[in-house]
């Protein structure tokens, strides 16, 4: 369950309290509240159109994603001006008349779609998946909710946002113990997050609160933590922050060893925490140690290890006990994290935008400090990423 505030005066409900409206399923905190609705906030005549809808979940998802795309076709319409789609190859598309939108690592004419074409592909290579039992094939054809077909890069930003809500409305209505709902949960909840939407926080918690409740394995209760996380750290609750992390990296290094990817990417957003805290030594300790591994492993073009290169040469930047010579090697480093990030991602790609901020503070940093002139302070002031 997504919904989660009272309609009328958005009282946190959580999973379990308060009330519903006994048709449509629409949620209150009590029956004021209730009754407020009826008489004064028009439910007295959308009730009727929300059950036929399938229910105040459904309807709310429905509406969600139909703004969502329009927000995601609006900001990439300067990008898509005058291409088609390459699934259904029109401008509009031919039934909802929304725009296109291109939101992954594809470059030139490539990767110009419309949301609920994705999402119509993603729904049939998953059902097909279902029926054949092909279990194998299952995950593969589920990355089509957000990754790109043609560059195999995730999509980002508000069109991660709008496939998101495409999958919560796809799966809503299966049985809370089905995994393919929890997926589709956990798939919203991602969507939330890459467009900065703080509405994210409410869906892991709802996520983490179902899978306690449901008795599920450890592997999933770590994922669970582990987006949670994120969502605080998005919303400045950074302290939370870290000791989730750092308890999700110790379970995954438990239950995989060092060399999973899984590991591997709670040993960088444990690391990001450390940073942000400045704890600068405890960072470039971590980072040192599982960098090398995430290269041998995952190679110098996948985006973990991207972002562990990225967070060492942070944590000297940062890090006013820095020497030049520690400060050359992080400029370096930087350089060569920017021209693969540019190279596999793309420059418009968020990564690649904050690696290369960070990269032209650093070197104003280093240049002030060759120099001797300027503050090193007000040059980590530089740094500071933007809120995304």
């Amino acid at each position: 369950m997504i919904l989660t505030h009272c309609a009328v005066c958005a009282t946190d409900l959580g999973l379990t309290r308060g009330k519903k409206c006994g048709r449509c399923s629409t949620r209150y905190c009590g029956a004021a509240c209730q009754v407020q609705h009826w008489k004064e906030g028009g439910h007295d005549q959308l009730c009727k159109k929300i059950k036929r809808s399938g229910g105040a979940e459904q309807y709310n998802a429905d509406q969600r994603y139909t703004k969502a795309v329009a927000v995601a076709a609006e900001a990439c319409a300067e990008d898509t001006k005058g291409q088609t789609c390459y699934i259904c190859t029109q401008a509009l598309h031919w039934k909802t008349k929304e725009g296109l939108v291109r939101g992954c690592s594809c470059r030139g004419t490539a990767g110009f779609v419309h949301v609920s074409c994705l999402a119509e592909q993603a729904k049939i290579l998953v059902a097909e998946a279902e029926e054949n039992h092909l279990d194998d094939k299952l995950d593969e054809r589920w990355a089509r909710w957000n990754t790109c077909s043609l560059c195999e890069q995730e999509y980002h930003g508000v069109v991660a946002c709008a496939l998101g809500w495409a999958c919560w409305k796809t799966y809503l209505g299966l049985s809370e113990t089905d995994q393919v709902r929890l997926v589709a949960m956990d798939q919203l909840g991602n969507g939330l997050h890459e467009a900065g939407n703080y509405e994210a926080l409410s869906v892991r918690e709802a996520i983490l609160s179902m899978l306690r409740r449901i008795g599920s394995p450890e592997d999933d209760m770590l994922a669970g933590q582990s987006n949670l996380a994120s969502s605080y750290e998005a919303v400045g609750r950074v302290e939370e922050c870290l000791r989730i992390r750092r308890d999700v990296y110790s379970g995954r290094l438990r239950l995989h060893g060092e060399e999973h990817l899984q590991t591997l990417l709670a040993a960088n957003n444990y690391a990001t925490s450390l940073v942000q805290l400045q704890h600068f030594e405890e960072a470039k300790t971590l980072l040192r140690r599982i960098t090398p591994v995430a290269r041998r492993v995952l190679g110098d073009n996948h985006d973990i290890t991207l972002k562990m290169r990225f967070g060492y040469a942070a944590s000297i930047c940062f890090d006013t006990g820095s020497t030049l010579d520690d400060l050359r090697g992080a400029v370096t480093t930087l350089e060569e994290t920017a021209r693969t990030a540019r190279r596999v991602l793309g420059g418009a790609h968020p990564l690649t935008t904050v690696i290369e901020r960070q990269l032209r503070a650093s070197r104003a940093t280093l240049s002030a400090r060759d120099s001797d002139v300027g503050s090193i302070t007000e040059a980590f002031a530089a740094m500071t990423p933007s809120p995304r």
